[in-house]
Formats: structure tokens, sequence, C-alpha cells
């Protein structure tokens, strides 16, 4: 299938905005990436790429262009899937961007519970905040998101949401241990460790201390969750998580436990598991969407929001 080379040489130029560093990913020489390209343009009549000192831009041509071939990327690894499971071979790739809450031990479980039953199906994960993770979806980057407050896209279908709440992670003996539920205001007279505000769980301890008029003892940030978790158990410190991702069994995370945020104080959002409207989703992908949606749905204690079924 030579024309989805020439296809793939387009997008990975795209992305990485130079020529030189795309034929470095796809493992040839600079020159035929050119090449092709340029024949490209000579075949559509219209210039692709606007080329400059230092790399190249998409011309508003090349933009048509890109935002069509990544509509088609979805259907034709779902034509290749449909044709692998007519050998029987059952191989594939799922493409996904989740949120942090879920990449320490919620989703890992998944993806083993999966390759246990399809170990010929490989995955292709991307940790990043809500917004990032909606663009990467927005790009065909990924074919699926699973995000905790995802940003409003008119070409998002949510497929599953289940409401999460905040809860505080801290060591066992710490002085608010002894609490089944604690106030935010129990919170501030303690130091805590916090995530970076580009992360859904941050805004909203943001947002509850705005309301309530609380100021709390920040004693350091971090975009890792693993960071946060370490400066738990070795600083003694409060931190925050929504519950998918406060796994603190012993085997996970020794000597801390967690406690619930009342929710007057900080009420809980949304989980959403979905795909853009208009993508057909590979054979593999739907089929990990069905398990995800059902893992989500019995997440102990929570409400899970209606349940659309995934297309194709």
């Amino acid at each position: 299938m030579r024309h989805l080379r020439i296809l793939r040489y387009v997008d990975e130029v795209a992305r990485t905005g130079s020529i030189r560093k795309a034929a470095e990913r796809l493992a040839v020489t600079a020159s035929a990436v050119n090449r092709r390209i340029m024949d490209l343009e000579e075949e559509l009549g219209a210039a692709l790429f606007e080329r400059k000192p230092r790399g190249v831009r998409l011309t508003a041509a090349g933009e048509v262009f890109v935002r069509y071939l990544r509509e088609q990327a979805g259907d034709v690894e779902r034509m290749k899937s449909q044709i692998e499971d007519l050998r029987g071979m059952k191989r594939g790739t799922v493409r996904i961007a989740c949120s942090q809450a879920l990449a320490y031990d919620f989703l890992p479980q998944q993806i083993a519970a999966f390759r246990q039953r399809h170990p010929n199906v490989v995955f292709e994960v991307r940790v990043a905040d809500h917004d990032r993770a909606m663009a990467e979806l927005e790009n065909y980057a990924v074919d699926l998101v699973a995000v905790y407050r995802p940003s409003f896209h008119a070409g998002f279908r949510p497929l599953m949401s289940v409401e999460q709440r905040l809860v505080a992670l801290m060591p066992e003996d710490h002085p608010l241990a002894a609490k089944t539920v604690l106030r935010l205001r129990d919170c501030a007279a303690h130091p805590v460790a916090l995530a970076d505000r580009t992360l859904g769980g941050r805004q909203l301890v943001d947002a509850a201390c705005a309301r309530l008029g609380i100021t709390l003892r920040i004693v350091a940030e971090s975009n890792s969750f693993e960071m946060l978790r370490g400066l738990v158990r070795r600083d003694r410190v409060l931190s925050f998580q929504i519950e998918i991702g406060a796994d603190v069994s012993p085997d996970a995370t020794p000597g801390v436990v967690t406690r619930p945020l009342d929710p007057r104080d900080a009420p809980g959002a949304e989980l959403v598991v979905g795909q853009l409207r208009s993508r057909n989703l590979p054979i593999p992908a739907a089929v990990f969407l069905e398990q995800l949606i059902r893992a989500i749905a019995g997440i102990p204690g929570q409400a899970a929001g209606a349940v659309a079924q995934p297309e194709g």
C-alpha cells in the first residue's frame, strides 16, 4: 500500500514541522521524503508546505489535505484490522489519551486484562491534561480519550461519564487520618503538595479555596502524581487526587491512606470516556472501549452517566 506510505510522510512532516525530523522518525532519507511530497504536490496542483529557512509550515491547502488524511486514517486502520480478523490474527493497535489519574493503576490494569485475551494487540497511551488530550483526539493522534473534566469540543462524542470525588492523601498516622470526612478548612493547617494548575483536580481545589476564602500552605507543586504521592510518604504532606487515581493499597503505596473531602467544599466532577463523532473506531479500539465502559460503570459507589453504544 505504497500510497499510504506517502500519506504517512505528509502527516509526519506536518506533526514535526521539519522534513529532516520526519525522515529521522520514518527511518528514511530527507531527500526521499521531500521528493515524494513534491510529487504529491504536483499531482494535486497545490503546495502542501511552505518551505522556510528552519522547517516547513502547512499551507491552507496543506491544512485541508492533512485534515482529510487524518480523518481517513481511522477507516484504514479499521479495514486492516477487519482483514486481520478474517485471517484469525486478531492484531491491531489501541491509541488512547488519558488523565494522569488513570495512568497509575486503573488503565494499566485494564490494558493487562485486555491483553490476556488479545495478546497481539498493542497500545499507544498518551498521558496528558484534559486540554491536551482533547487536542490529540481532534488531531487523530488517538482514537479514544478517558479524561477528567474535559473541555468542550463540538466534535466530541462522550460515551460514558462518572462522577469522581476529591480525596486527600496523607500518611496513615497523620492527625487528619482519624477523621472519616475532611473539610477543606481542616487541611489549611497542614502543609500540602498540589498538582500544577493545568490539571483538573487542582483547578477544583483552587476554585473551592477561592469560594471559601481558604489559603492552603503549599510546600510543593508538580505535574507528576507519582512525585506528589512520594512527597506524601517522605515529607508527610497532604495531597489531593480523584478517587479512581488514589490507589493506596499496601502494595501500591504503603503507609498512605485517603479521606474524602466534604462535597459541600469540593463538589465532584465528571470522568468522561469518548471519541470523535465522525470517527469509525478500529476493531481493537472499539472492543477495548466496551471493556473500559464496563469497568468504569462498575466503580463502587459511583453513579455512572448514560452509556451510548460505541460506533461501528
